[in-house]
Parts: C-alpha cells; sequence; structure tokens
C-alpha cells in the first residue's frame, strides 16, 4: 500500500478565470491526512470552505462547478487533474475569485507549481477506491457510456466522436497516472468556432485568448468574423492553419482534443474524493456524464461500506499456510481437522478456510437425505483457526495447546451444506494475558454470514 502525500509547502499561481475574465490568485496548501481536496474563498465573508466532492457540484455547463449560491468555485476540473495526476490526496486551494485561472487551458502549469513546492509523504494509508465489479453509467440520448472495470491501476481509455471534418474521431488512453505528467498534463481545452462565437456575443468568456483554448473552425468563417475574432483576442488579424485551427497555436498531439477530454475526466473523478483503482473507459464524456459517473461511485461507495467487511476468497491466490503448515501448529488430525488454509493473517486477526464436501464422515447421521453441517462444528472450525493465531504470539507454537473455556453470543445465521467453502475471521478483541485469549469470530459463506460467536481459550505448553 502507498501512504498518502500532500505539498511540502505553500505555492501560488496568478492569473485569470476564463468564463469571468477576473485576475486570481491561487494559492495550493498542504493538508493533514484524510483532509481531501478542498476549495477555500478568500474574497468572501468567512472564507468558506468548499469540499470538492461530487456531491457538491452545481453546474457542468463549460466546466465543473462546485458549491452554492454565492459560495462557488467554476472549472476546477484542471486543477484537480493536476493534483491527482502527482499522486496528491490531500491539498487546500485557496482562491480570491470564483473560478481558477485558465492558464494555458490545461493542468500542466498548476502540476510544474505544485512540483515547484515539492511532494511529501504522510503517515497513513491512502484510502483507495479499488473497483472489483463493472460500473456502467449511459446516457442513451447522449450517446455516452462511462465504464469502470477492475485493474491493477488507475487506467483511463476515452473515446470522443465530433462527426465534423476538421475534428472527427479521437481516443486517448493512459495506461498509469504517473504518465500523466508527460502525456496528459499540457494538453489544452478546446472549442469550435461556432461555440466561441455564442460565448463571446453573449459575454460568456471573458478570459480567453488563442493561447489557452484550441479553436476548431467547423464552418466557413465570413471576413466580418475575422474581424471580430481579431478584436476578442486583441490581435491585428488571425488566420486558419491547414490543420483546421485558429492560428498561434501549433498541436501537442494529432489527438489533442481526446487527451483533453481524458484531463477532465480525472478532474472530474476526483471528486468522489478518494483515489481510484480501475480502468475507466470513457465514450463520448462531458463534465455532466462524468460527474453524474463520479456520483455514481459515491453511491457504489457508501453501499459497500455498509456492508460488513467480507473478507474475499481467491483459490488461485498462494495461501499463507497450507494443510501440511496447519498440521504443523495444531495437534488436530482427520477426522477432526476443520481448517484447510490460511489466506490471511496480521498480529491481531486471521482469515481461514474450509472447504465442506460429501465426505465428511458427519454427513452420514446429521442428516440423512438432507445433509447439513453441524453448528456445534462450524464452531470448533472457527475455534480451530483461532487457535492458529493464538499460537502465532509463541515462538515456538509446536509445543503449545489451546484449551477454549468459553463460547458466548454464539449465533446460527444460515445452514452449511456439502458444496458450500466457509470463510472464518477471527480477531482478539483483549490483549492476551496470562495466555487468556479473547476472539470475535465469524463464518461466511460468500457473501452470507453464516456464524458468528465469542471465544475465550488459553495458551498452556503442551509438556
Amino acid at each position: 500500500m502507498s501512504k498518502q502525500k500532500t505539498l511540502a509547502k505553500a505555492v501560488t499561481y496568478a492569473g485569470v478565470g476564463l468564463h469571468t475574465g477576473l485576475k486570481v490568485n491561487m494559492t495550493f496548501n498542504p493538508a493533514p491526512v484524510g483532509h481531501g481536496f478542498k476549495f477555500k474563498r478568500t474574497d468572501l465573508e468567512g472564507a468558506p470552505v468548499i469540499d470538492a466532492l461530487a456531491t457538491n457540484v452545481s453546474q457542468t455547463a463549460r466546466g465543473t462547478t462546485i458549491g452554492k449560491d454565492a459560495e462557488v468555485v467554476h472549472t476546477v476540473e484542471h486543477v484537480l487533474a493536476a493534483l491527482v495526476g502527482l499522486d496528491i490526496d490531500n491539498c487546500l486551494i485557496e482562491v480570491d475569485a470564483p473560478e481558477p485561472p485558465i492558464a494555458d487551458g490545461s493542468a500542466l502549469p498548476f502540476l510544474l507549481k505544485i512540483e515547484e513546492a515539492g511532494i511529501t509523504e504522510q503517515d497513513q494509508e491512502k484510502n483507495y477506491y479499488k473497483i472489483t465489479k463493472p460500473v456502467v453509467y449511459r446516457d442513451e440520448a447522449e450517446g455516452v457510456e462511462i465504464i469502470a472495470l477492475p485493474a491493477d491501476d488507475y487506467q483511463v481509455t476515452v473515446m470522443v466522436d465530433y462527426k465534423t471534418n476538421v475534428l472527427g474521431s479521437q481516443n486517448a488512453h493512459l495506461e498509469k497516472m504517473s504518465s500523466f505528467k508527460t502525456e496528459i498534463a499540457s494538453s489544452r481545452t478546446f472549442s469550435f468556432l461556432h461555440e466561441l462565437e455564442f460565448l463571446l456575443e453573449n459575454g460568456l468568456i471573458k478570459g480567453g485568448d488563442l493561447n489557452n483554448a484550441i479553436v476548431y473552425v467547423d464552418k466557413e468563417i465570413s471576413a466580418e468574423s475575422m474581424k471580430k475574432l481579431s478584436a476578442a483576442f486583441n490581435k491585428e488579424a488571425i488566420s486558419v492553419r491547414p490543420n483546421g485551427i485558429l492560428d498561434n497555436l501549433v498541436l501537442h498531439f494529432p489527438n489533442e482534443a481526446a487527451r483533453h477530454k481524458l484531463l477532465d475526466v480525472v478532474g472530474d473523478l476526483s471528486l468522489i474524493g478518494r483515489p481510484i483503482i480501475g480502468r475507466i473507459i470513457a465514450t463520448k464524456p462531458g463534465h455532466k456524464a462524468n460527474t453524474n459517473f463520479a456520483k455514481m461511485l459515491m453511491q457504489q461507495i457508501k453501499k459497500e461500506e455498509s456492508k460488513p467487511n467480507i473478507p474475499q476468497h481467491d483459490p488461485d491466490k498462494e495461501p499463507i499456510m497450507d494443510i501440511v503448515a496447519i498440521q504443523k501448529t495444531l495437534p488436530h488430525r482427520p477426522p477432526f481437522l476443520l481448517v484447510d488454509k490460511v489466506i490471511e493473517m496480521s498480529d491481531s486477526h486471521i482469515v481461514g478456510v474450509k472447504n465442506v464436501t460429501m465426505n465428511e464422515s458427519f454427513f452420514v447421521g446429521h442428516f440423512p437425505g438432507a445433509p447439513v453441517m453441524p453448528g456445534v462444528l462450524q464452531v470448533e472450525a472457527m475455534a480451530q483457526v483461532g487457535g492458529i493465531l493464538a499460537l502465532s504470539t509463541v515462538p515456538d507454537p509446536e509445543n503449545y495447546l489451546t484449551f477454549f473455556l468459553k463460547m458466548e453470543e454464539v449465533k446460527f445465521k444460515s445452514k452449511v451444506v456439502p458444496g458450500d467453502t466457509l470463510v472464518f475471521t477471527l480477531e482478539f478483541i483483549a490483549p492476551i494475558r496470562r495466555g487468556i485469549v479473547q476472539m470475535k469470530g465469524r463464518a461466511y459463506v460468500g457473501n452470507r454470514l453464516a456464524t458468528e460467536a465469542s471465544l475465550m481459550a488459553q495458551i498452556i505448553k503442551s509438556n
């Protein structure tokens, strides 16, 4: 596992907001573990702090806005993408205006400024959200689809199709987040000419110029429009390059538009409040879809965390202890050895597995025609797993035995039958004193709780 990270010191970036045209000072501040990303509006009374979470998204037109009423921050996605790209978990971003600087329309200037401040590792593990099963978001009307799939790293694939001559279908892929700086961060925001004209005519883009937005010319451009654009960008003249974009910019990548969409996905999905392990595949993404998907992931996290912490048994994974190792620790032998393997163990807990088959001798009489594993043997199997944990606390477990003294709060929740795989979890609920061990045990079949009990045992030397 990796440790959480924050900035080594505060650092400030100054500029102009794209849509507001207001000058703004933005300061990235170190933050404690578990803080996450938050924006602080220092220009407002009381300096309100807004959590960068999908549940706080209030608008997604032309960018992602978080907050409500006057306490908002617009166009947060590029800033957040820079933080994620540098593997940072905790940061307080102070702004003295309602919108961060647009800079060059990418995340790179922010990323470089943060690197200038330095990054420091903190003393707590990252709280990853690991995708364990597919999560799908679709907007049929817009042709949007975003899918999250299990993977070993955070990977993002974006596919866009604008159905224009100047910008058709493009794909972009980020194999690992450590490549974000070189492959994605410098990709700039973009607009089509017809959108730009609408935005300018309606006063919706006051901080833009040809240095912070790629403009794709998707329509015939008249001399009058040329004059208006020249005035808007404060240039004597503008022209269209052979590749269909307005001049004064050279594309960083042939698929820079798709890469910028990927950048937006990374920034918007940081609004789940946790780093992701999984593969994201986004078809025709946009801020509305991205943030709706982030909300969906947050709901999934809440749902999963409301469930008990059920261990997952992967039969392909090498066990911590196989049956040979178990027999070197426990004195039990078939047919009364009821643990097949140990798949997880620490100083305070253990997870063991028992495969229940029709060959068990007790099924002969319990019951003919309706085989059910006796509850008392489920508790015995649980106790044997707990015995392995107890004996792991002594340097020579082969010279010790565990005798169980008490069982309390024993509950049988569901029956166990041939073909089931019992997964036992036991944890110490008190420090071991004078050889007395107290444990809480649970037995699961899949996601179903079968048995639970509180157990007490004593570790005694065998000779």
